[in-house]
């Protein structure tokens, strides 16, 4: 049975697929390429690169319920020297796809006959390993279902076929084979708020405030040469910009004077323009703005509020689409395996435990039999 390539009941040709990952970003000017928000997001931006390591170290530290123990050692295990669950959910919130290869034992025939090959479904499956998403592509058969995966690196490619690739993605309306991550999203809200911050740097080197204006009165109403003003331009460059020459005297003669510039504090105040754009930006990921340290979000009562609903609103749903893709990738191996969440030893939501158990403890006309399948533990 292909569980990933073509199935039962699915006559004629799909209709036509939206080709490559390409999304549209209007006429803005950040970055539209994948490598390049990644570096303005994640590697830039501390807003952004918190929001996603909140989310996906939450998941890859969440207590893993799993029906089979093999499994569970295979999920909690290190995928390329990082956690599998952490690095998958990392890849969807960033890309929209998170791509899973698994890589099986070499079976006793194999082995025995020397092959270097992988060998057959006998030996099992020996490891979980994410691919990176972006060396990834569909290769779709004539009906344009997905028939095999081509992994590029360089200018190497390797096809491996579907069956050995649990794809996740996140819903794309206007794609079939390819999800839709959370940078196209955020992109407009990172780059304002990076250079909201290089524009605040720009001020600081600059004393905070213009430098001001020279300006030249001489009584014979003569103008500056090119080379007088090329030379003076110059002179102040060494000597009287940047954070080093900030505060030095300048001696002038010849007819000029010093006219001094401000900035309105209503110019300089970028303090609310970065506050947006990072309040944007933790939207985009799904993450409470408390939680990043941002002032100004009066939405929940307090921390512990907005921490249950990171948890209940991002985190267990975006588990729950990892963990399920697993053990239907599995599931060949492992039939009937089931993977998810342990919520009852989650510390986040132990008040909504409490409360469940205190209500069923109260509730006398139910036997002792149905509180504890209500509690779960019938």
């Amino acid at each position: 049975m292909r569980w990933f390539g073509k199935k039962a009941g699915r006559g004629g040709a799909r209709p036509a697929l939206a080709r490559g990952f390409g999304i549209a970003f209007g006429t803005g000017e950040w970055p539209r390429s994948y490598e390049a928000q990644v570096r303005e997001a994640y590697a830039t931006n501390p807003v952004a690169q918190r929001a996603v390591r909140l989310v996906a170290e939450s998941i890859g530290s969440a207590p893993v319920a799993c029906s089979e123990l093999e499994v569970a050692r295979l999920v909690a295990a290190q995928s390329g020297g990082q956690g599998l669950v952490e690095t998958v959910a990392c890849h969807l919130l960033l890309h929209g796809n998170a791509y899973v290869e698994l890589l099986e034992r070499p079976s006793t025939a194999s082995i025995s006959s020397g092959q270097a090959s992988l060998g057959t479904s006998e030996g099992g499956i020996a490891e979980l390993y994410a691919l990176r998403p972006d060396r990834v592509s569909v290769e779709a058969d004539a009906r344009g279902w997905p028939g095999a995966y081509l992994y590029r690196v360089g200018e190497i490619a390797q096809r491996i076929e579907a069956e050995r690739i649990v794809h996740i993605r996140a819903f794309h309306p206007t794609d079939d084979h390819y999800g839709l991550g959370c940078l196209g999203a955020a992109a407009g809200a990172v780059a304002i708020h990076n250079a909201a911050t290089r524009w605040n740097k720009a001020l600081l080197d600059n004393a905070a405030r213009p430098s001001g204006a020279l300006v030249y009165e001489p009584k014979d109403g003569t103008v500056l040469a090119a080379e007088q003003y090329e030379r003076l331009k110059a002179e102040l460059e060494a000597q009287f910009q940047g954070m080093a020459n900030a505060g030095r005297p300048m001696l002038l003669d010849g007819g000029l004077k010093w006219q001094a510039l401000s900035l309105t504090p209503a110019d300089m105040d970028f303090v609310a323009l970065k506050a947006a754009a990072a309040r944007e930006i933790a939207l985009a990921f799904g993450v409470p703005p408390m939680l990043l340290g941002l002032p100004g979000d009066n939405t929940y009562a307090n921390y512990r509020e907005a921490n249950r609903s990171l948890w209940r609103l991002t985190i267990l749903p975006l588990a729950g689409k990892i963990f399920a893709a697993l053990a239907q990738g599995v599931s060949p191996w492992w039939p009937g395996v089931t993977i998810g969440v342990d919520v009852d030893h989650v510390p986040e939501l132990s008040e909504d435990r409490e409360r469940l158990w205190t209500m069923v403890s109260g509730a006398d006309w139910l036997t002792p039999e149905e509180k504890r399948a209500a509690v779960g533990m019938g």
